[in-house]
């Protein structure tokens, strides 16, 4: 058996601007023909990112407050504050919103691990949330299983699971909180809607990633979307451990080495490099949603007539995101997910997991409160998850030669 692909597996050396994620360091004859994902850095970001570098000027500045208003009016937000990644977004917004230490949080049991370390970096309780398993969501029922099981939750964290809406006003009425105490995870979701309100706006704060493999790469980064002013000084301060005064702005014409800690704080700000590659990727992401749209459309019609091998569910109205396209092995199939990734991988096909439920991790089962009667619908979902390979270097011939190889791999099919 060849090596597989690993949930999480760094990306291996980038070839002319692109990474491929699941491939592995070249030249391995073990490479995937089809990688589980590839980072697109446009030219222009390339061009972007020199520019700056030979500007002197590299830290958090212009760069960066021009991404933040371009980004927030992608998505429809009042205001855009740039950080190091989601995981000090969620953080950020979370301790932004002034719960008492040890304050109860809800979040998908399904969901990435820092998601959970953010919660407790914070100083909150972590209350997983049960999913449906075909959406691999929470859902209002079981939202409000998880309220009543804390007794009464102090915030709750939605996630827009692969890029798919997620009912938020609908799950926030269903835990009794107001959606000033509602962030949202939206790693996964630039580029979403639920109804025709944009991904970025529905609550007090919406969190972005900017990570390799996500629809707007750019390394590494986050954003906190809001239309709250006084929600978005706040994280803007916590990003530069507190301080009243960033040093860009102490530096300006004008400026003060003057400033005050109101408040604790992080090390969590974008650098101008980050920011310009940012403000040039985005130029493209209409277009490159587009491209994923397509792809997700030829997925799901090939797989259409392949029994056991179940895309999930989206029951919210609105636009999905398609960061990932994850499908189910059900019990149909006649083989396990383990299994099939095994025969993919020695197709040289890449695939991932998202995610292993935090209930199944040591760490996670000391730290976090699990509702009475456990977590079924994340036992029962787990071992079917498959995310196949989705980016925008995947061809055609490739998405049909993945599934191609699931008709074929199905136990009892005439090529298996």
């Amino acid at each position: 058996m060849r090596p597989r692909n690993q949930p999480g597996e760094p990306a291996g050396p980038a070839r002319n601007g692109v990474s491929r994620l699941g491939a592995g360091p070249p030249p391995r004859a073990t490479e995937p023909d089809v990688p589980f994902a590839v980072t697109r850095i446009s030219p222009e970001a390339r061009s972007a990112a020199q520019r700056v570098l030979a500007s002197g000027s590299v830290t958090t500045g212009y760069e960066t407050e021009r991404f933040e208003q371009e980004f927030a009016e992608h998505v429809d937000a009042e205001h855009a504050v740039a950080v190091s990644s989601c995981t000090a977004a969620l953080e950020l917004s979370l301790r932004a919103l002034g719960l008492p230490s040890g304050g109860k949080v809800l979040l998908p049991a399904v969901t990435f691990c820092g998601a959970a370390h953010a919660v407790l970096h914070a100083g909150l309780q972590p209350v997983l949330v049960d999913v449906d398993p075909r959406t691999a969501m929470p859902d209002p029922d079981t939202v409000a299983r998880a309220a009543r099981a804390c007794g009464r939750p102090h915030a709750m964290m939605a996630l827009h699971y692969a890029g798919a809406p997620a009912p938020v006003a609908e799950l926030a009425e269903a835990a009794q909180l107001p959606l000033t105490h509602v962030i949202e995870d939206a790693a996964h979701a630039l580029g979403a809607s639920v109804g025709e309100r944009s991904v970025g706006s529905l609550s007090r704060g919406t969190c972005f990633s900017f990570h390799a493999t996500k629809n707007l790469p750019i390394g590494d980064g986050g954003m906190v979307t809001t239309d709250d002013p006084s929600f978005a000084e706040r994280i803007r301060r916590a990003r530069l451990h507190g301080m009243s005064a960033d040093p860009w702005r102490r530096n300006m014409p004008g400026g003060s080495w003057r400033y005050t800690v109101e408040g604790a704080g992080l090390k969590a700000n974008m650098t101008d490099v980050q920011a310009a590659v940012g403000r040039a990727q985005l130029r493209h992401l209409d277009d490159w949603q587009r491209r994923r749209h397509a792809l997700a459309r030829r997925y799901a019609e090939a797989l259409e007539p392949v029994p056991g091998i179940e895309p999930l569910d989206v029951t919210t109205p609105g636009r999905h995101a398609r960061h990932l396209y994850v499908v189910r092995v059900s019990d149909e199939y006649g083989r396990g997910r383990d299994e099939l990734v095994e025969l993919l991988a020695d197709q040289r096909i890449g695939t991932s997991v998202h995610f292993i439920p935090l209930h199944h991790m040591p760490y996670f089962r000391s730290t976090t409160t699990t509702p009475p009667g456990g977590l079924p619908g994340a036992d029962a979902l787990f071992p079917q998850l498959l995310s196949l390979p989705l980016h925008l270097d995947l061809t055609n011939s490739a998405v049909d030669r993945v599934c191609e190889e699931l008709a074929r791999s199905r136990a009892g099919s005439p090529a298996a």
